[in-house]
C-alpha cells in the first residue's frame, strides 16, 4: 500500500450522514439571533441610514441573499436587520463594510473585502505565515491569490492547521468572526479525514475507534470510521471526527496500531475538496459561507 497513487481531490469520500449539529450555549445563541427591532428593545433608538450608502436591497442582491425584488419582500416583512435594528424602508441606505447585516438573524456577509478561500494543501507546506527554515507556506498562496484576483491589501490568514506533511482542505480568510468561530473549541466542527495506513484494517478497530480511546492527553472517539480498502499491506480509511487536537488522526490510528503513511483532510463541515487539485484555490460561495454560518450560529 506505501505505492498506492490515490488522488484525494478527485474523489468523494465522505456521506451525508457525516454532519452533525453543532450545539452552542444559550448566551452565544443570543448572540447570533438576538437581533430585536429597536422600539421592542427599550433602548434608544439607532439610525442605520448611512446618507452616502448603498440601498439595501442593492446589498442583499450582491450578497446572494435574492433577487432585488424578493430583498425589498424580506425588508418589508422585517426579516432585515442593520447593526441590530429591524428595518422596512426601501430607501434605507447602508454601508456593507462597516454595517452588520442580517436576514432571519443570520449574518449576510455583505462586504466584497472580506472573502474566505479553500485551499488544497500540498505536503511539505506549512502551514504558517512566515518560516524561518524558508520552507514553502500556506501564507505565500493567500498572497498568491490576493494579487492574481487583484484584491489589493486583502490579506488572508490561516484558519486553523493541517501538518506540513498533511494534504488537503485548508480555509484562507479576513473574516475574522467566522474564524474565530470555526477555531474555538465550543464550536469544533466535523472533519473528514483519509489515510492511508500501514497492515489490514479491521472493523473490530473501527469499532473500537468509535467506542474511544485512551492517549496521552486524553479520551478520544471519532464520529464516524469507514474502512475504503483492507489488505494486509496496508489499508485505505475515512475517519470523521470533531476534535481539533493536534496530530489527532495521525495519533488515533497509530495508537491501535496503524501508522500513517499518507494523511488528507478533504471535508470540514458543509465543504468539501470536490474537484481541487493539490496547490489549487478557489473562493468560497455564498451559498457555502451562509450554511458554514448557520452551522456555527453565526
Amino acid at each position: 500500500m506505501s505505492d498506492v497513487s490515490l488522488d484525494f481531490s478527485g474523489q468523494e469520500f465522505y456521506d451525508d450522514d457525516d454532519l452533525e449539529e453543532i450545539e452552542v450555549d444559550d448566551s452565544d445563541l443570543e448572540l447570533s439571533t438576538g437581533h430585536a427591532d429597536a422600539d421592542k428593545s427599550g433602548g434608544e433608538h439607532h439610525d442605520p441610514h448611512q446618507e452616502q450608502g448603498e440601498r439595501l436591497q442593492k446589498v442583499l442582491a450582491h450578497a446572494g441573499v435574492g433577487s432585488r425584488r424578493m430583498s425589498e419582500k424580506l425588508i418589508a416583512a422585517g426579516r432585515v436587520s442593520v447593526d441590530g435594528v429591524k428595518v422596512r424602508d426601501m430607501g434605507l441606505r447602508v454601508d456593507p463594510q462597516t454595517q452588520e447585516i442580517r436576514v432571519d438573524g443570520q449574518r449576510i456577509l455583505a462586504d466584497p473585502d472580506v472573502i474566505t478561500v479553500m485551499l488544497n494543501k500540498p505536503t511539505g507546506v506549512v502551514t504558517t505565515m512566515e518560516d524561518p527554515q524558508g520552507r514553502p507556506t500556506v501564507a505565500a498562496f493567500g498572497r498568491r491569490y490576493v494579487e492574481e484576483h487583484k484584491l489589493g491589501s486583502i490579506r488572508l490568514v490561516h484558519v486553523g492547521r493541517l501538518d506540513t506533511d498533511t494534504e488537503g482542505l485548508l480555509l484562507l480568510s479576513n473574516d475574522g468572526q467566522l474564524s474565530h468561530r470555526l477555531m474555538h473549541p465550543s464550536y469544533e466542527t466535523s472533519k473528514t479525514y483519509i489515510a492511508i495506513v500501514k497492515g489490514k484494517f479491521e472493523r473490530g478497530t473501527a469499532r473500537k475507534l468509535q467506542r474511544g480511546i485512551e492517549l496521552d492527553d486524553g479520551p478520544i472517539n471519532a464520529d464516524k470510521v469507514t474502512i475504503k480498502e483492507a489488505t494486509k499491506a496496508g489499508s485505505i480509511v475515512e475517519v470523521t471526527l470533531h476534535s481539533g487536537r493536534n496530530r489527532i488522526v495521525r495519533r488515533m490510528l497509530a495508537a491501535v496500531g496503524h501508522p500513517v503513511q499518507r494523511l488528507a483532510r478533504t471535508r470540514i463541515a458543509n465543504l468539501h475538496l470536490g474537484s481541487l487539485a493539490p496547490g489549487q484555490m478557489r473562493a468560497l460561495s455564498s451559498e457555502e459561507i451562509m450554511e458554514l454560518q448557520r452551522e456555527l450560529e453565526l
